[in-house]
């Protein structure tokens, strides 16, 4: 015991001195402020307020270590410290956690009142991407575009194109009929009637190119199909040559497969053209260079086979009240699967008719 008129040594309170505990207070307070988000404000948290190595936390363990008569003064400057900084921090929580909220509300913000399209985007049909380049083509040369029924009428399919009444197409092995079998009708076996149609309704001279479906009597396998697409053009005017049909082909030829390659005209025959030709294109993969055969696309051939050609036979322009010694013309026609199949090596015709939606999807959109 000291004496009566001496003075006790004062006692060492360490982190719990005031002047310490408002320093640590007023530091935790101005990281508190100085949070601008919410990963900012955990981050002061663990460093100010409840972290195991923040000054406040740190203080408070000293407390036990202090003698009995100085406890309750610094526990309660430690607590009345304490209680500003969490004040605080729960005060800057609530303003950043709804700053949160409102940006969020911003940013995912979704308009309910516009329709939700819950079906997948499929594609255009290859057929019809390649049809509407092959017509362009034709429209870019002035061509105007034709169509027609795809029931037609017999005169229509085969009598008016030069067909004799014993011609093989004409039997019910190749050609589907539409009963009652006396009406003479039946689904087109090409798109060529619609060029007699368009002799008979239009003034001359007439440019037209053709597409559409047609049938056969076939059954389906890799090659064949009973429903097919066809493209045909054909042009009456006076002083129609075959030099003529060559230049329109080479222009054909080169939107189908590329610039750059030779065509060739192969003689053959056709009831509804004379003299009558087929058209074939040097192959586009290997271009008949042994060094880059072997060959898919043209079998080792150098060429592939585009369609059918020629001159319009007089018998084709006399059905059709045209006078053959003013005016002569040509027509052309093509099977739009087997040029797709070659084009984009396809191996089964079936691909086209089949319906599955993910074949078309790698042909996009575009032609």
């Amino acid at each position: 015991m000291p004496a009566p008129n001496e003075t006790a040594d004062p006692v060492d309170l360490g982190a719990l001195d005031p002047g310490r505990l408002d320093g640590a207070a007023a530091a935790a307070l101005a990281a508190i402020a100085g949070a601008d988000d919410l990963a900012a404000l955990s981050a002061v948290r663990t460093a100010h307020v409840d972290g195991q190595q923040a000054p406040l936390m740190l203080a408070r363990r000293e407390l036990g270590a202090l003698p009995r008569e100085h406890r309750a003064e610094a526990g309660r400057a430690h607590n009345a410290a304490t209680a500003k900084v969490r004040a605080a921090y729960e005060a800057r929580l609530v303003e950043l956690t709804a700053r949160r909220d409102a940006e969020i509300l911003v940013a995912e913000r979704v308009d309910v009142t516009l329709p939700v399209d819950r079906r997948r985007r499929g594609a255009r049909h290859p057929l019809s991407l390649l049809s509407d380049r092959l017509t362009d083509v034709f429209v870019a040369m002035g061509y105007e575009v034709a169509e027609g029924p795809e029931v037609e009428h017999d005169w229509f399919n085969f009598e008016a194109l030069n067909m004799a009444p014993d011609h093989p197409a004409r039997s019910e092995h190749d050609t589907l009929y539409v009963e009652p079998a006396a009406s003479g009708r039946l689904l087109r076996t090409h798109t060529s009637p619609v060029q007699i149609r368009s002799l008979l309704s239009r003034p001359l001279p007439v440019y037209v190119v053709c597409p559409g479906r047609t049938y056969r009597n076939d059954t389906i396998d890799a090659t064949h199909s009973p429903v097919f697409g066809q493209l045909e053009c054909l042009a009456v005017d006076e002083g129609i040559t075959m030099a003529d049909l060559r230049g329109t082909l080479e222009v054909f030829a080169q939107a189908l497969f590329g610039s750059g390659l030779s065509t060739r005209l192969r003689p053959s025959f056709f009831p509804f053209t004379e003299p009558s030709a087929e058209l074939d294109v040097q192959c586009f993969a290997c271009r008949g260079d042994a060094a880059r055969q072997p060959c898919r696309v043209c079998s080792d051939e150098g060429w592939i086979e585009a369609g059918g050609c020629g001159m319009v036979d007089p018998n084709v322009l006399r059905a059709c009240g045209v006078d053959p010694a003013r005016y002569s013309g040509f027509a052309f026609g093509m099977g739009l699967e087997r040029a797709a199949m070659t084009r984009h090596d396809v191996r089964e015709i079936r691909d086209f008719v089949d319906g599955d939606v993910r074949f078309g999807l790698p042909f996009g959109s575009e032609g």
